[in-house]
This record gives structure tokens, C-alpha cells and sequence, in this order.
């Protein structure tokens, strides 16, 4: 299982004349001679590392999506626009960040989560995916799934970030910005109370590093390495915490599961609350939260309990 390889599917800049940028997308599949096909499940990333370090990174010889594949299902991640192998935003080929609109927002986003459905419908022949989508991906997926209900078959929303009402407005972010791995490593540990053991997977982190810096050709040349982002979820997280998420939970009709850590700060269980309310028109909601976990729980000790629970929610009748 270990050794089951990614196969690329890249979704070409469509010939159509279009005032818009569209960029080239990359789409992965892993799966296996008993996944049904019929039966995708696509992975929705973050909002600051791709599909290949997150769902289909390897901790401990086990990556997630080797996981569903013991499931039976075909799984598929997604690359948005700047990130991982998909194309960068034209504005990211300065030196340095400038100012201008965040690039990368959820309505874009969710547009590109259309493109890859549309190819893995082809690919497969499925009527719907399933989608996992994870923190600002949530906003993006559930856009998507208002927009065309007809695709999804079922939503698990991790960590979902919803609408609080915390800020009066949106400070001015420009259109992106550089992480560097220590940025991230203390935004992945900061959540664990005082007192608690770590539960990040350290033994396999510097591979993650070097896996998140390879994809920017350009970290080398910046003292400490760092990776160009862009800033479109991280105003979208800041709208939906003045009140302005960027998708109707309403519109959403495929049973849905929130699944959480117990240390997630960014999916507290007041966010839960209203998010289940909001999901008024899913036939079916289950939440889950996860002991001794955080935001980052696919990176953790706890992962093989979320790989558990979404298999389960997948498969549930």
C-alpha cells in the first residue's frame, strides 16, 4: 500500500477567448485494483499547503489517503491556484509580496474545485464525488456543493471555519505572502495546552519541510527558505470573522460531517453549534470531535482516528 503511486491528472488552460486568468491546475489520483472508481473522494486543501503534504503524505509509512484507499475508494486532491504543482498567480512572479487584492478567494476557489470535478466525473465515469475538505477549503467545497448539488454525494467539512462575528472589518492584507517553516511548525503546535505532550508528527517533519519548500523554486533564494501563498483564504477567514462567510451552509444538500480536535481553536464548539444550525438543508449532520487533537489533526498522533471517522461517514448508510 505504501508503494501505491500518484498519477497527475493536469487540467490545461481551457482555449476558450476569456477576459479571466485561468490557470493550469494539477489533480492527483492514488488508488488501487480494488478502489471503486465510481466512488471518488475528492481532497479539498487549506489554506497554506497543498494536497501532497497534507492528504497524501506518508507519516509513519501511512499517508490519509492510502487509508481510504483500504476503504475501496479512489482518491483525488487538488491543487489550487498557487499552490503545490498548480500554476502561481502572475502577481506572485514579483520579489517580494505587494500590495493588491487577496489572491485566491473562495469564489475563484470553488470554481476551480468545478474544473476538477468535471475531470474526475470523465475520468471515472461516477455520477458525484465526495468531498473532504479541510479549514478554508470548507468555505470553498461548501460553495461549490450550493452551486451543484447534484454532483455531491456526501461532505465531511474538517475544521471547518465559519462565520463569527470577532472583527468589525477586513485590515488590508495584499495579494500574498511568504511562510517559512517555522511560521507554520509554531502555527501546528501553538494549539496544544501548557502542560501537554506534542502531538505533531516530529520524526516526520523534516521530510514534510522539505517536501512544502520544494514546491516554491524560488524559497532557496530568500534567507530564511520560504514559500509564496496567497492571501485570498486568509480574507476570507478574516470576512468570515466579521461576519461574511463566503458560502450559504443553507444551500448545502448532501449529508455532511464536522469532525474537529478537541483543541482546534480555529473549530470551537460554539462554530460547530452554528454551523449545524445553518446546514439546515442536509439531510443528515454528524460532528465528531477528536480527544487531544488540534486544527492540524492529519499531521498528528490522532490522524488514524480521522482517517476512521471520514471512512466511516463515506461508507455510512
Amino acid at each position: 500500500m505504501a508503494d501505491t503511486p500518484l498519477r497527475p491528472v493536469t487540467l490545461a488552460v481551457s482555449t476558450a477567448a476569456s477576459p479571466r486568468w485561468q490557470p493550469r491546475l494539477q489533480l492527483f489520483e492514488q488508488t488501487t485494483a480494488s478502489a471503486d472508481r465510481k466512488r471518488p473522494v475528492l481532497y479539498v486543501h487549506g489554506a497554506t499547503f497543498a494536497s501532497e503534504n497534507s492528504i497524501f503524505f506518508r507519516f509513519g509509512g501511512l499517508s490519509w489517503a492510502d487509508a481510504l484507499n483500504r476503504a475501496d475508494r479512489s482518491v483525488w486532491g487538488l491543487d489550487f491556484a498557487g499552490y503545490g504543482r498548480s500554476e502561481r498567480y502572475p502577481e506572485m512572479a514579483a520579489d517580494a509580496p505587494r500590495a493588491g487584492a487577496p489572491l485566491g478567494r473562495a469564489p475563484e476557489a470553488a470554481q476551480q474545485i468545478a474544473r476538477a470535478v468535471r475531470a474526475i466525473l470523465v475520468e471515472t465515469g461516477a455520477p458525484r464525488v465526495s468531498i473532504i475538505a479541510h479549514s478554508w477549503g470548507t468555505m470553498a467545497a461548501g460553495r461549490f456543493a450550493g452551486d451543484h448539488p447534484h454532483l455531491v454525494d456526501r461532505l465531511v467539512f474538517f475544521g471547518p471555519v465559519v462565520r463569527r462575528e470577532a472583527f468589525d472589518e477586513v485590515p488590508p492584507l495584499g495579494a500574498w505572502r511568504l511562510l517559512t517553516v517555522d511560521e507554520q511548525k509554531k502555527r501546528f503546535v501553538e494549539d496544544v495546552p501548557p502542560g501537554e505532550p506534542g502531538v505533531l508528527a516530529e520524526v516526520d517533519f523534516p521530510a514534510w519541510a522539505a517536501l512544502y519548500l520544494s514546491f516554491d523554486a524560488t524559497s532557496a533564494s530568500r534567507t530564511p527558505p520560504s514559500v509564496r501563498t496567497p492571501n485570498g483564504p486568509q480574507a476570507d477567514i478574516m470576512a468570515a470573522w466579521s461576519g461574511r462567510l463566503a458560502y450559504d451552509p443553507g444551500r448545502i444538500t448532501a449529508p455532511t460531517m464536522i469532525v474537529r480536535g478537541e483543541w482546534d481553536s480555529l473549530c470551537t464548539d460554539a462554530d460547530v453549534a452554528w454551523l449545524r444550525h445553518a446546514l439546515a438543508g442536509a439531510p443528515r449532520v454528524a460532528d465528531l470531535k477528536i480527544p487531544k487533537a488540534t486544527h492540524l489533526m492529519h499531521l498528528e498522533s490522532g490522524r488514524t482516528a480521522l482517517h476512521d471517522a471520514a471512512a466511516t461517514f463515506l461508507d455510512a448508510r
